[in-house]
């Protein structure tokens, strides 16, 4: 029998919106790849305080810088060739940071030139004289390999010794060490993870003793117990012991990132457990103070056996943790639930200034949404007029952003919490970045705390009316009228 359909004006309404809902969930996120494309792949990036991205080619020892276009797009940006690590020197899986004074710092190697080493090399690159300069490890230290590794607050490097309990701190302005003390450590270092927390002490959940956690307090000098993940973030060892220049390395096997939220709480993630079907994940809240421990809560399940061991990680403009699983597939978790997004080919990944998320140097993700005001940093002084090629400081607030932003796990360190200045020249909408460096600190969640960073305006950047913002982890400040002479 012939049915006839009748549609009113209120059903087709209700259809027009179901298929604008549609599209619209179709394109809550994008990735699009760049224009040009890394000549020898990029195996970490990290975001200089100029702006640019330094990139490790796929060589090993070269590397690679992305710039963005006139108009601010990173998908349009070219790529040039820098300075080389020097020729015994391939590392992979190291130890890394961006230090204060705008230089990037990498230290040891599970592997130099693909072979397991667990060098004790490093090197520290200066974008200015577009060099890098070799690094002496700590005294005594043989052996480092894929250590963990933070930035202080104060702007010291923090790093701790894979096969012990042992830390060593650098100061970046005299390059020297100083051993810490590392009592209370429940395990060794292998395969943690540090996330640096808004009072300044670091958060790790174990490998080898989990399902505990802990927290290292740097003015005692000591760990402290955290607690039981509950949900087991450990994966087991992928291989037997391995043998190296100091005896055999016996792995305890692997565990997930994990990133500070806007809101303080750290989202922990793990590999597939033993006898497990797949990756679990942990809710950690702070305690009151320093010196209390804090509470965990477990997390969503990743869907079809998936996990993130060893994966990129990070949180986004809108405040949602983006987590790249074993698979491929990007998931967000938004504060409950792990939502599968998009697929992609894996690699490191940062915020950009523009708030996009590059992959691999290959790849910008691009979410729809925003975040919330509360959260962006704010300028109360710049001066009103700039001359190019000088230097000037900037003040205000929440210059470091909430979280480090970026963390990979125990290693391959791509942390951006810290304050970059971009100018606009409004006749044009022509794009600048003014190196900054010297920061006031390297903290996070700073909230009402006075900051500031100085700035080099660029000597061949266009003159005239101007717009000033403060980026943090890709949130804007509020604009500031300058004008550049």
């Amino acid at each position: 029998m012939k049915r006839t359909i009748v549609l009113t004006k209120r059903s087709v309404f209700a259809v027009v919106l179901l298929l604008l809902a549609a599209c619209c969930a179709l394109q809550a996120q994008t990735l699009t790849n760049l224009t040009h494309q890394p000549p020898d792949g990029a195996g970490i990036v990290f975001l200089l305080t100029d702006g640019t991205v330094l990139a490790q080619g796929n060589q090993g020892q070269d590397w690679w810088k992305l710039t963005p276009d006139i108009n601010g797009s990173y998908v349009n940006g070219t790529w040039s060739q820098v300075a080389s690590l020097a020729s015994d020197y391939d590392p992979y899986a190291f130890a890394s940071q961006t230090l204060s004074d705008g230089r990037v710092l990498i230290e040891g190697g599970e592997y130099n030139f693909g072979s397991f080493s667990f060098t004790n090399m490093g090197a520290v690159y200066d974008p200015a004289a577009n060099t890098w300069t070799t690094l002496t490890p700590p005294s005594g230290w043989d052996y480092i390999g894929d250590s963990p590794s933070s930035i202080l607050p104060n702007g010291h490097f923090l790093i701790g010794r894979k096969f012990d309990t042992q830390m060593a701190e650098l100061d970046p302005s005299t390059m020297t060490w100083t051993a810490m003390g590392s009592t209370g450590k429940s395990d060794w270092n292998a395969e943690e993870g540090w996330t640096l927390m808004p009072d300044g002490t670091i958060l790790t959940w174990d490998v080898l003793n989990n399902p505990n956690s802990e927290r290292y307090i740097p003015s005692e000098q000591m760990w402290i117990s955290d607690g039981s993940t509950i949900a087991n973030l450990q994966g087991p060892p992928e291989v037997g012991c391995i043998p190296y220049g100091g005896g055999d390395y016996c792995p305890p096997g692997e565990t997930g990132p994990g990133i500070l939220r806007v809101n303080g709480t750290v989202f922990a993630t793990g590999a597939t457990h033993q006898g497990a079907s797949t990756g679990h994940t942990s809710l950690y809240t702070p305690g009151a103070s320093p010196n209390d421990p804090g509470t965990w809560t477990p997390g969503p399940d990743f869907p079809n056996g998936d996990d993130a061991e060893c994966r990129g990680f990070l949180i986004t403009t809108r405040g949602k943790v983006l987590v790249e699983g074993n698979s491929g597939r990007l998931y967000e978790y938004d504060g409950t639930n792990l939502n599968p997004t998009l697929n992609t080919f894996g690699g490191s990944m940062i915020v950009l200034p523009t708030g996009e998320v590059l992959f691999n140097g290959s790849q910008v993700y691009t979410a729809v949404g925003s975040y919330d005001q509360p959260w962006a940093p704010f300028v109360l002084h710049v001066p009103s007029t700039v001359v190019r090629g000088d230097t000037y400081l900037v003040s205000g607030r929440q210059f470091n952003g909430w979280s480090q932003a970026a963390n990979f796990g125990d290693e391959l360190e791509t942390a951006t919490n810290y304050p970059l200045v971009r100018i606009t020249n409004n006749a044009t909408g022509h794009v600048f970045y003014a190196k900054t460096h010297n920061h006031s600190t390297m903290a996070v969640a700073t909230h009402g705390i006075p900051t500031y960073t100085h700035f080099d305006v660029p000597a061949g950047m266009e003159t005239g009316a101007s717009t000033l913002v403060v980026v943090a982890n890709g949130i804007p400040s509020n604009p500031i009228n300058i004008t550049v002479n």
